[in-house]
């Protein structure tokens, strides 16, 4: 028996209590019957109160179980990467680089604010070490490719130690997020110094005698690709975009993104697809009718570049000739058949007409279609340091560049 609301708590057979989850008083009889009810009473809430813990407990149970498992799935997926490059290193050499955080790369360029450029496979950004050395960092696109271009770069560069090859001071790799520490170029890259179209504002600029020196340095760091590593380094994207110039316009190559790691004594390598940049790529790349593919497809590419050195023009700019994409070649050699004039400039002193000649005949050697009638990149040293009369033209080549549909999209790394 009990009574709801009633303030007067008798003294003898009564007892008052609260219940919270009703907010409201009650009196019971203090009989057994009346303490059999509130003891169920009692109990039936404490069931209810332990069922909705235990509600909670499962549910906060499955749930974590669920994150684990879509973390363990992430981590995996994020170290994917990781194991294919370290597996890589091990099998070419071993790899001394700094390693760094997403987060320091934030750090370091200021949260990716000065934009050098864009490339290929992603953006160059100015940064700064905690020394105050000034780099450049390179992040790469997510969605290009498995990362094939980052192993190349990393694999490659980091084997290589020479005055003319861009240093790789470090990299990022956490998960999808790649990307490439290099010395800064202060004076960026070569293109913005000879694809102008006007000679003498590219002579104004470097001057021939520097314009000279930076396609010896760029032999030299080829022919150390070729020859000077444990491994041979084909670099297959030698063109302007890619030659750095230092504060004192020392050339350096630089985005080994395509680039292909062979032994030394191979001859030639398998490759499938083509690689490289419309205008620079060897016959045999894009056709294997040409011959097989190797050390001689880079100097085929910079046989055409040192020839747009000297001329001061893109070889694929075809707005004298709609016939052809590499009109320049045809029209040198025309020009060295009929009188051996190259005539470029008339203020040009002898010495300066006899560097651009050296250019222009070794251009034109490096350019045969036929690879064995290439010179190796040693060679090709000799032949622009030595003696101007020793220099015969060579035989005209049956010029050519691949359609465009044919070319893969290049690795094309903007300045940095």
């Amino acid at each position: 028996m009990f009574h709801r609301g009633t303030q007067e708590v008798f003294k003898y057979n009564f007892k008052i209590i609260f219940l919270p989850l009703c907010n409201e008083y009650y009196i019971f009889s203090a009989g057994p019957a009346s303490r059999t009810k509130i003891l169920k009473l009692i109990i039936g809430v404490a069931a209810s109160v332990v069922g909705v813990l235990l509600t909670c407990i499962i549910i906060f149970w499955f749930r974590s179980k669920r994150s684990i498992i879509k973390s363990t799935k992430f981590w995996t997926k994020k170290t994917k990467n990781e194991q294919d490059l370290e597996a890589f290193i091990r099998k070419y050499g071993p790899l001394a680089l700094n390693r760094y955080k997403f987060l320091e790369l934030k750090k370091m360029t200021n949260s990716f604010r000065d934009k050098l450029g864009q490339g290929g496979f992603g953006g160059v950004y100015k940064g700064k070490l905690l020394d105050g050395r000034p780099v450049a960092v390179k992040v790469l696109n997510e969605s290009k490719g498995n990362g094939e271009e980052f192993i190349n770069e990393v694999a490659s560069i980091s084997r290589t130690s020479h005055v003319n090859i861009v240093t790789l001071v470090g990299f990022c790799l956490e998960g999808q997020k790649r990307a490439l520490i290099y010395e800064f170029m202060p004076n960026g890259s070569l293109e913005k110094f000879i694809q102008d179209g006007n000679l003498e504002k590219t002579n104004l600029h470097l001057g021939w005698e520097k314009l000279f020196q930076i396609a010896i340095g760029i032999a030299r760091g080829l022919e150390y690709l070729h020859r000077g590593c444990n491994t041979r380094i084909l670099h297959f994207d030698i063109k302007p975009h890619n030659i750095l110039l230092d504060e004192d316009f020392c050339p350096k190559i630089s985005d080994f993104g395509l680039a292909k790691l062979c032994i030394r004594n191979e001859s030639n390598i398998s490759m499938t697809g083509t690689r490289g940049t419309i205008g620079y790529i060897a016959p045999e790349v894009f056709s294997r009718n040409f011959g097989g593919v190797s050390h001689k497809s880079d100097v085929y590419s910079y046989g055409m570049m040192i020839l747009e050195m000297a001329g001061g023009r893109n070889n694929t700019d075809v707005g004298v000739s709609q016939t052809s994409e590499i009109y320049f070649p045809h029209w040198i050699y025309k020009r060295l058949e009929l009188d051996n004039d190259i005539g470029f400039l008339s203020n040009m002193t002898t010495t300066e007409n006899e560097m651009v000649r050296k250019m222009i005949l070794v251009g034109l050697w490096c350019i045969q279609t036929n690879p064995s009638d290439r010179p190796s990149m040693n060679k090709v040293i000799e032949m622009i340091e030595g003696n101007i009369e020793a220099l015969k033209i060579p035989p005209k080549p049956f010029l050519c560049s691949p359609p465009r549909s044919l070319v893969e999209e290049s690795s094309t790394t903007s300045m940095l």
